[in-house]
């Protein structure tokens, strides 16, 4: 006989698992909207247990005068005016109570977690004893819970927080020692992650701390500053005593900015800026730039020749932006030039008892993306080398109130000139580099260790000899390129001056987007340059 086939229903799978969904998520909304009455019920069926219990412990010759008892109390509650009616509230707020699931709170780390500390104490035992020590507080099979004072974990059951007491023979006042446990730590609580590490020599004491990752959202826009200070980045709330608002992806907020100051007073005036490839280093210049045109003149320098700057072409404060050989270096005479006259009128000014004259105490901003390209060029030209021309710049542009930033990559940094290196003070490492690179760039090792996967724009910073802060450069992408975010270049083009109506056609198309090069020639613009400034 044929075998008859089953219905469908009864087949498909799928059906029957969406009513079995569909049951859950009804069975799971009428438990939500019952659960008082659910509590009070079971609350109920416990007191009347425990009263069941306290009748049958109860003796029989006892149980007369307590049945009496309770019966008075009943009709005296019963007689009092709203008796019955705060005698039920009584009931069901004991029932309540009584009805409570009171879970007892985890006191402890679970096994895994524990295995993860005995792994961590075991690593630590060669490194934290020696053989001469009669009682070891790192013993391969002893006590961990005597070295590790403190911990806490995330829900992936991976360690957050660990506090531990080393011997006081342990060399903590040598960085070599202290690599070796930061190395060694940030391997076995994950890699990945960054962590900070600080070390207490007084008490003995390492703690590690991981750090959540800084924001990526917040892009170029006006900051609250006063004129001489720029954001460079933003770094961990409670590294800085100030925070300001900014607007980001969601809503906004107080972020706390790492501010370099410049101006007369200022203690670091030039900037040096390091980084890899697609690090964030042009993204940086141009944010400096951004800022530096509401209290300045900007010139730019672009050694890549890759047109990262053409949205300043044309801007009211911007003299020039070069990328030619024979323009930069006419642009930077100019510059060494103006920085003696600067100096002189503001000489000539003291000595006759005047204040400076206004157009010394206007700021000049000199930003240089990779330098180390245009001294080759210059040097296969048989041209002088640009880098030369920085010199009075770096030297005395604080006094002329003249600021030089300078952007190079890591694999050119060693072109750069000694002046440059000794005068650049306020440090920038932006990229995937290790610990050994922050330190010979900023001269202090990082707190925290580096991460994998860095995003473009994150890296460290150190304003002359203060400590080392982490950084997340404001997303300032070139407004022509059609790659970036739409909403970050239209930020870029709100911040940037009107172009004048004057203007060549060639730079109404590149303000527009379609631009095909400078309006002018090198020549050309170094003495609009000139001219703007006498």
């Amino acid at each position: 006989m044929a075998r008859r086939p089953l219905p469908r229903i009864l087949t498909a799978p799928a059906p029957i698992a969406r009513g079995r969904d569909v049951a859950r998520t009804a069975a799971d909304s009428v438990t939500d909207v019952l659960h008082p009455l659910i509590v009070i019920g079971r609350g109920l069926r416990r007191l009347a247990g425990a009263g069941r219990r306290r009748w049958s412990a109860t003796p029989s010759e006892r149980r007369g005068t307590a049945f009496l008892t309770a019966a008075a109390g009943v009709v005296a509650v019963a007689l009092l005016p709203y008796g019955p009616l705060v005698a039920l509230i009584a009931l069901m707020g004991a029932a309540a109570w009584a009805g409570h699931d009171r879970a007892p709170a985890a006191t402890g780390p679970d096994e895994p977690e524990l295995q993860r500390l005995r792994v961590i104490y075991e690593a630590l035992v060669p490194y934290f004893s020696t053989s001469d020590d009669p009682s070891p507080l790192y013993a391969h099979g002893g006590e961990w819970q005597q070295a590790l004072s403190a911990y806490e974990f995330d829900e992936d059951g991976r360690l957050t927080r660990l506090q531990l007491s080393y011997p006081p023979y342990f060399t903590d006042g040598e960085p070599a020692s202290r690599a070796r446990i930061e190395q060694l730590l940030y391997a076995k609580c994950g890699r990945g992650r960054e962590y900070r590490f600080e070390w207490d020599e007084e008490a003995n004491e390492m703690s590690m701390t991981v750090l959540p990752p800084l924001p990526t959202d917040i892009c170029a826009q006006r900051f609250v500053t006063a004129p001489g200070e720029t954001v460079l980045g933003f770094t961990d709330d409670g590294e800085v005593q100030r925070t300001v608002p900014v607007s980001g992806a969601d809503a906004p907020r107080d972020a706390p900015p790492v501010v370099w100051r410049t101006g007369p007073r200022s203690t670091e005036p030039h900037l040096l800026a390091l980084g890899h490839n697609s690090a964030g280093v042009t993204t940086l210049l141009r944010s400096v730039a951004l800022q530096a045109l509401a209290h300045g003149d900007v010139l730019v320098v672009d050694g890549g020749g890759a047109g990262e700057y053409a949205c300043l072409i044309g801007r009211p404060g911007v003299l020039a932006v070069e990328c030619g050989p024979g323009g930069v270096l006419a642009c930077l005479e100019w510059a060494a030039n103006e920085t003696e006259r600067r100096l002189v009128s503001a000489n000539r000014a003291r000595q006759a008892g005047l204040p400076a004259p206004e157009d010394t105490r206007r700021a000049l901003w000199i930003l240089l993306d990779r330098p180390a390209a245009l001294s080759l060029l210059a040097s296969a030209e048989g041209r002088r080398d640009p880098q030369e021309l920085l010199q009075i710049p770096l030297r005395h542009g604080r006094a002329a109130g003249v600021t030089v930033v300078v952007g190079e990559q890591f694999d050119h940094a060693e072109t750069l000139s000694e002046t440059v290196r000794s005068h650049t003070r306020a440090r920038v490492v932006l990229g995937a580099t290790d610990s050994a690179q922050v330190e010979a760039a900023l001269g202090a090792p990082p707190h925290t260790t580096p991460a994998y996967g860095m995003p473009p724009g994150r890296g460290y910073a150190r304003l002359g000899s203060g400590p080392v802060h982490r950084i997340q450069v404001p997303d300032t992408p070139d407004p022509y390129d059609d790659n970036a975010d739409e909403a970050h270049r239209r930020a870029v083009l709100e911040l940037l001056p009107d172009r004048p109506d004057n203007l060549p056609p060639a730079a109404r198309r590149a303000d527009a987007g379609r631009g095909d090069g400078p309006p002018n020639g090198p020549t050309q613009r170094a003495d609009a340059a000139r001219r703007s400034t006498r």
